[in-house]
């Protein structure tokens, strides 16, 4: 049962990466849009989820390292508009 959770948890953030890539490219949402940021931070999150529980250790710091990178851009936005 758990299996199939996970690879659910997989597949749907994966499915989220292609999403923004698709609006960022087609030009439907900017590369720095919290919408963009964000939804490849919670595709992040549950790919790490399913690289853990498949202990594939290099896609999960792949994506661990996507996560952080989506924080960093959306902090620095966050932080700009405070300015």
């Amino acid at each position: 049962m758990s299996s199939i959770i996970f690879d659910m948890l997989g597949w749907l953030g994966a499915i989220l990466f292609l999403a923004a890539y698709a609006l960022v490219s087609a030009k439907k949402v900017e590369g720095d849009s919290a919408l963009y940021q964000g939804t490849n931070i919670l595709a992040g999150i549950l790919l790490v989820l399913n690289t853990l529980y498949l202990r594939a250790y290099p896609s999960l710091v792949l994506n661990a390292a996507w996560i952080g990178i989506g924080l960093f851009a959306l902090g620095n936005k966050w932080l700009s508009k405070k300015e």
